[in-house]
């Protein structure tokens, strides 16, 4: 950091199969840039650099110390990736490096807040984002049987958790869940196991890829039950595009989701003046993107997170000073979240947002209903 400019850093996928999520990280640079613009923060301007570690945890270790002990680093931003993100958080909070606003829904880095002081994650956990897919079957489907097909690894069990938790209570139930590793190729035999139990709803917690996998083979088993995605599948566009191509329509259309995010595919958002902003902001700093990717939103959304809290922090700048102010933020207001959200770390899990808003896909756009639910830790 100089008098003039606060250097920021962080990791994701340039490259390799998860380089979509990459968007997370050119949002986030837009955003900057179009604040550099109106005179950035309290008189300097953000520098962004953003290291490529192909989603490989065990790149995403030199990758930070690059940007901490070469770079500079005031702090290191929006990293992506569960793995990435747990790999590298013992080195940036004995190091004293804000770990700000990192991109991952693992409950681990609000649960373990007290451990890892200097660690602060952004969007819901994905045990509440499970907890809404269930609290919301066991109230307007409460003898639905649903199959799960999930990622062997935290992001799918903490949602398939969520699911079940909030499933408690009602007569509805997990009849059967597929794990997978996300190494693999093929998940014929999952799916295969999945439909063969006639479940009436289908859980796909897992990668964009591999949800459209499953898509597809469901599609050839002639089996379509209710169908739930995660929001990092809905949030990629590319991949509901592909999914609702050709025959399987059918299948993709009335999709359960959740988001907290304004989805662009939405029309209520249409001539919202936080999605004016957006696109403009997309035209101008991002013009080879596709603007209906939600992934580009979200790297806006946390931008305008990390702006304020270094607005907060005030003149005169330290990571201290931003670690005060992270220990107590509350911010509304944000123009690429759904209205209502309320972003805070002051709640007992330090999960910046607890709240989502379900969605449905329809005919090439996802549609917003009902209001915001509201997750509360166990």
């Amino acid at each position: 950091m100089t008098a003039d400019s606060i250097v920021l850093g962080g990791t994701a996928p340039l490259t390799g199969p998860a380089s979509f999520d990459a968007a997370v990280a050119r949002g986030a640079e837009a955003y900057f840039r179009y604040v550099n613009a109106q005179g950035g923060v309290n008189g300097r301007s953000i520098v962004y650099t953003v290291r490529d570690d192909g989603y490989n945890p065990a790149l995403t270790v030199p990758a930070t110390r690059q940007l901490v002990e070469q770079d500079k680093v005031f702090a290191v931003f929006n990293s992506v990736g569960t793995a990435e993100n747990l790999a590298v958080r013992p080195y940036l909070n004995s190091a004293g490096v804000p770990q700000l606003f990192l991109a991952s829904g693992a409950s681990a880095f609000g649960r373990d807040h007290a451990q890892y002081p200097y660690t602060t994650g952004f969007q819901p956990s994905y045990e509440a984002e499970g907890w809404v897919y269930g609290t919301y079957l066991a109230r307007a489907a409460p003898g639905a049987t649903v199959a799960v097909l999930f990622q062997n690894d935290d992001y799918g069990k903490e949602l398939l958790d969520g699911l079940e938790r909030g499933l408690q209570r009602s007569s509805a139930r997990v009849l059967v869940a597929e794990p997978y590793d996300p190494g693999v190729r093929d998940i014929s035999a999952q799916v295969a196991k999945l439909a063969s139990s006639r479940a009436d709803t289908l859980a796909l917690f897992a990668a964009p890829a591999f949800a459209l996998k499953a898509y597809g083979l469901a599609a050839k088993l002639g089996w379509k039950p209710r169908r739930v995605i995660t929001n990092a599948v809905a949030s990629s566009a590319p991949t509901m595009r592909r999914a609702a191509a050709g025959a399987r329509r059918a299948l993709v259309n009335g999709t359960l989701s959740a988001t907290y995010l304004k989805d662009p595919t939405d029309p209520q958002w249409r001539n919202d003046p936080g999605m004016t902003l957006y696109r403009r902001l997309v035209a101008k700093y991002l013009p080879a993107a596709k603007a209906d990717d939600a992934l580009y939103v979200y790297g806006m959304a946390v931008a305008w997170a990390a702006v304020e809290a270094l607005r907060e922090a005030g003149r005169d700048l330290t990571r201290a000073s931003l670690q005060k102010v992270l220990d107590t933020f509350t911010v509304s207001g944000n123009p690429f979240l759904v209205p209502g959200i309320v972003v805070t770390t002051s709640g007992p899990d330090h999960v910046p947002i607890d709240q989502l808003v379900l969605e449905r896909f329809r005919n090439g756009a996802w549609r917003s209903f009902g209001g915001l639910w509201s997750y509360t830790a166990p």
